[in-house]
């Protein structure tokens, strides 16, 4: 899940980047770039993938 969000924020900020949006200061592009690199980096630490039981019972 986290991966996919970070591709959606990188795909965003390749289109402020490249659109040459004027945003303000919170939504530019290298921001977006950063708020994806940060989901990038929990979902590659293994952060939202849930609990596993270990075992599964029969």
């Amino acid at each position: 899940m986290l991966a996919i969000i970070s591709a959606v924020l990188f795909f965003i900020s390749f289109l402020i980047n490249a659109a040459e949006i004027s945003t303000n200061d919170v939504f530019s592009s290298t921001n977006v770039m950063l708020l994806g690199l940060t989901a990038l980096a929990l979902h590659l630490a293994g952060v939202g993938t849930g609990w596993s039981r270990g075992g599964r019972r029969r």
